[in-house]
């Protein structure tokens, strides 16, 4: 019987896989392998006993496959291959002992294989039979030879110096002979050119040469080709003059109105038939890839991203690559598209590399080898990005809910035509915060906030000479019902400069990528709302300001909703840093300090279909499990369907009670196992339980409710933990306390002003800055604006106040307009000694502290004369005179 179910899985699972990968399954009836090619004998002799295939490709055995019945696993029988390979005699021998350099252990649906060449070649579990001109390649190539040549190729100079890190790490992984590995870089450091980088490094020394870019936005994908295509891979030659990059086919709709680019479109035959001479880079989006693969079950749909649906299903050999990138390899799908997108990335026998820049516990998980990491906090003390002030806005509505009283009036919208009907409320009605935008939207709560945005919009105006680009995350952006058209038309009135000011982009609107260009390259929008769209991997680097106001909970999205504004400014070479804005009290903040850095995403949404768990529950397969999973599918169903759909119910269930049949389905299936799987089973039920009327989705406008909308500046610690002013001024005064001995410039400041100056100055702001709280001067004039209304107080009111609660609050100019009066006051000045007082106020405004170099290398002092002149005209008496000065400083 055994031998019959071998001979069963054979013939129905494993030949079947050998023919679809190319190889003739032919009986073995001689001794002389060399008039066939791309065979595959069956009862191949060797001096270790029958190998059930040998697979033949000219006058060599270059492959043994070993079969199993279905029911074993086939990790733990590739030694008996490895035996029937020690047995045939052929040279050369691999290792000094393996004839035949390919194995293979199999059960028709698990294959794994084994490249004996090299010892620390590790057994791979492969999605099928590679073909006979792969394993040509493989024979033909030296990998050995290509590792040695890839470490003779110089550095890029313009990469930077952790991106070659990043280079050389997967280089030692790959000579390492690791399959996986992950590389994570924080937002904005230039993952995709360290990439471009590394494919060429490959592809040049040939360890790599047919490579899949594979990302998850036709944005990312139509960003990626013009990497590829701007990169000086050598002096004067950009990467596609020396490799052809192909990508997927765009649409019209997906390019700039007008554009001249023309994506050099990957050929089918590439793909089907690839070829050892073929040397490529190919970007494509997963969601086409996985339908290349299998058709229209590979279809995803992410966010805001529209899947194409004229996508071909090609019959793709499996070492069709030898490097494939998976960039933002951390997105999370529901279940049933991480599926897909894992069997994707698992169909190809190649290296494979995940890009992110927020690794989860399950991307960790499946590319195995965390090759290298170059933190955002990292990337912020090496000047490669910007950090980041938060303000805490805090909306009644954003964070209670919405109450109705009776009577109260409110407009009821049809979400399937967006008709309005006006209804007074015969009852009170309450929403908690969870669904407002939801079920409800209160517009003055979304105006106040934006007049609350304005108004920072405004100081920022006021302080840099523009408004900052504003990006908005908005909750949905659902036909009628939208959040983000709400946003966009008050936007629009709140800050009055024109349509074109304030813009929606989301896979709704017309020519997306377009939009995002005009986003990031023009003047207008200066304002825009999205919501998944813009969420992960778009580049605008001139972004100041980013909104919360859509909810979130997954770290992963937070993070890479945060790295839209970490980016170095373009146009604006002096953006220092970007402000959040989360308007939901901070608790945004809040929730995701206390979580881990690396978390595992729970998928959207399950992944086994109704009829896979009922069949599960009829094979007794973890039944109790299948029950708990199957009530909560029904108590949902229960929440979601009309009463159209309880009447279609009653024909299986009485009164089409599904919450009651949900509740007793235990007790159900352990009275009348029989009669209840005879419901469950039919195959009219399954189908109602997908297809069932669904109630109509409500929603209200309510007009009436007001919102009392407060906002406050968060200030960011060098540890990353927000404090609110008056947190940080406490943080702050201890410091000053606690540090008077250590810090000699604190002691100077409170107890001996005459030993002020620049030295002092100097140690003072780098103690400060250097503390956990980093405590800049802008992060401590912004606290004391906040709790004590006073504007840009210099750093000296700043510790004198920390120390002493009654000491002034002054800005430079009022300091030393003090400083100044004092120590001139019963002077007589001459005309030439009040001008040169000038200059040296003037220069102490600025640095609030004098040196005698400073007057020849300060241009207000040294454009003037310098030392010699300023000392002649004061007879001499300079140097007495800045001694005055700068203990005048410090002494109020």
């Amino acid at each position: 019987m055994a031998t019959e179910l071998e001979r069963h899985t054979r013939k129905q699972r494993i030949d079947p896989r050998l023919k679809a990968a190319g190889w003739s399954i032919v009986p073995f009836r001689g001794t002389d392998t060399h008039p066939y090619k791309r065979v595959a004998f069956e009862e191949f002799p060797t001096s270790n006993g029958p190998a059930d295939y040998a697979l033949c490709n000219g006058d060599q055995v270059c492959g043994v496959v070993e079969a199993k019945k279905v029911t074993l696993g086939p990790q733990g029988v590739l030694v008996q291959a490895e035996r029937y390979s020690k047995g045939i005699g052929q040279l050369p021998k691999y290792q000094d002992e393996f004839a035949v350099p390919f194995l293979y252990s199999t059960n028709g649906e698990v294959t794994w294989f084994h490249d004996v060449r090299h010892e620390l070649n590790r057994s791979r579990r492969v999605s099928g039979f590679h073909t006979p001109a792969a394993l040509d390649e493989m024979l033909t190539r030296d990998f050995d030879s290509e590792i040695e040549a890839l470490a003779t190729i110089p550095q890029n100079i313009r990469m930077r110096p952790y991106q070659v890190e990043a280079n050389t790490a997967i280089e030692q992984a790959i000579q390492d002979r690791k399959r996986k590995m992950l590389v994570a870089m924080a937002t904005g450091t230039g993952k995709t050119l360290t990439m471009v980088n590394e494919v060429y490094r490959l592809m040049k020394s040939g360890a790599a040469r047919r490579v899949l870019f594979l990302v998850d936005r036709k944005a990312l994908a139509a960003q990626a080709v013009r990497a590829f295509a701007s990169f000086e891979a050598e002096p004067g030659l950009k990467f596609d003059k020396i490799y052809p990059v192909y990508s997927q086919r765009f649409q019209k709709s997906d390019l700039d109105e007008g554009s001249t680019w023309d994506p050099n479109v990957m050929p089918n035959s590439m793909l089907t038939a690839p070829k050892l001479g073929d040397a490529f880079v190919y970007v494509c989006t997963i969601q086409r890839m996985a339908m290349n693969l299998l058709g229209g079950e590979g279809a995803i749909a992410l966010g805001d991203e529209t899947v194409d649906a004229d996508v071909e299903q090609l019959n793709i050999p499996i070492h069709a690559f030898d490097l494939i990138i998976a960039d933002e390899c951390h997105r999370g799908y529901s279940a049933k598209d991480m599926s897909v997108w894992r069997t994707t990335l698992d169909h190809f026998d190649a290296v494979k590399v995940g890009l992110t820049a927020t690794p989860a516990a399950h991307t960790v998980a499946y590319f195995e080898n965390l090759v290298f990491r170059y933190e955002y906090d990292r990337a912020v003390r090496e000047g490669h990005l910007v950090d980041y002030d938060v303000v805490r806005v805090r909306s009644n509505v954003r964070m209670n809910g919405v109450f109705l009283g009776e009577g109260e009036q409110v407009d009821q919208v049809d979400p399937e035509t967006g008709t309005r009907q006006l209804d007074l409320l015969e009852d009170e009605r309450s929403f908690d915060a969870t669904e407002v935008e939801r079920k409800i939207t209160a517009p003055d709560s979304n105006r106040k906030i934006i007049e609350e945005l304005k108004a920072f919009a405004d100081e920022h105006e006021r302080q840099y000479g523009r408004l900052p680009k504003m990006l908005i995350f908005a909750a949905n952006d659902l036909p009628h019902t939208s959040h983000a058209d709400q946003l966009v038309d008050l936007a629009r009135d709140i800050f009055g400069r024109g349509n074109s000011f304030v813009a929606k982009i989301t896979g709704r609107v017309d020519r997306p990528l377009q939009r995002i260009r005009e986003f990031r390259n023009r003047p207008n929008p200066g304002v825009v709302v999205t919501v998944d769209l813009l969420t992960t991997g778009v580049d605008i680097p001139d972004l100041e300001y980013i909104v919360f106001l859509r909810p979130v909970k997954s770290r992963i999205l937070f993070e890479q909703m945060l790295g839209r504004g970490t980016r170095k400014g373009d146009k604006y070479p002096d953006k220092s840093h970007f402000v959040v804005f989360d308007c939901f009290d901070g608790t945004l903040f809040e929730y995701f300090r206390k979580t881990t850095g690396m978390t595992i995403e729970p998928p959207e949404v399950d992944g086994k279909s109704i009829a896979q768990i009922i069949e599960e529950i009829w094979q007794n397969k973890d039944r109790a499990y299948n029950t708990r999973r199957l009530t909560k599918r029904l108590q949902r169903i229960d929440k979601q369907m009309s009463g159209d759909a309880r009447e279609l119910f009653t024909r299986f269930i009485p009164g089409g009670d599904i919450a009651a049949f949900a509740e007793d389905l235990a007790a159900l299936l352990r009275r009348t196992f029989s009669d209840t799987m005879r419901i469950l089973r039919d195959p009219d039920f399954q189908k109602l339980l997908v297809d069932y009327p669904r109630a109509q989705r409500t929603f209200l406008v309510a007009p009436g409710v007001t919102d009392e909308v407060s906002s406050e500046w968060l200030i960011r610690s060098g540890t990353g933990q927000e404090y609110k002013p008056s947190e940080y001024l406490e943080a702050f005064a201890s410091f000053v306390h606690e540090h008077q001995d250590q810090v000699q410039a604190i002691s100077i400041l409170l107890s001996r002003p005459k030993d002020w100056g620049a030295a002092p100055l100097t140690e003072l702001r780098q103690a400060l800055t250097q503390a956990p709280e980093h405590f800049t001067e802008a992060n401590l004039q912004r606290a004391f604006h906040a709790a004590h209304h006073k504007a840009l107080a210099d750093i000296i009111s700043m510790v004198k106040r920390a120390a002493v609660d009654t000491s002034p609050l002054l800005t430079a100019e009022e300091r030393v307009n003090q400083a100044v009066d004092r120590v001139v006051a019963g002077r007589t000045l001459t005309d030439a000694q009040a001008t040169w007082v000038e200059y040296i106020r003037q220069h102490l405004v600025a640095n609030l502290s004098i040196e005698r170099d400073d007057f020849e290398a300060i241009p207000v002092l040294s454009d003037h004369g310098g030392w010699g002149r300023a000392n002649r005209v004061f007879e001499g008496q300079l140097a007495e005179l800045i001694n005055e000065l700068n203990e005048e400083l410090v002494a109020a």
